[in-house]
């Protein structure tokens, strides 16, 4: 059982370190750059709380291209 879990642990490392990456540096580029559609709270809320797929709807959405 322990071996399960563990196993199940190492899987799942790699997707939280990239997913906690990918929050950093949506929070990053927020504070720095100028945004669409939303204000820049609400952006970080959705960036804070919708995991995954927060970060990368902002990334495509939420930043503004020069």
């Amino acid at each position: 059982m322990s071996q399960i879990n563990n196993q199940t642990l190492m899987l799942l490392l790699p997707l939280v370190l990239a997913q906690l990456f990918l929050m950093v540096f949506c929070l990053l580029v927020l504070k720095k750059d100028p945004v669409n559609y939303l204000p820049k709270w609400l952006w970080a809320i959705i960036i804070i709380f919708g995991e995954l797929l927060g970060p990368i709807i902002f990334l495509i959405f939420g930043r503004k291209k020069d």
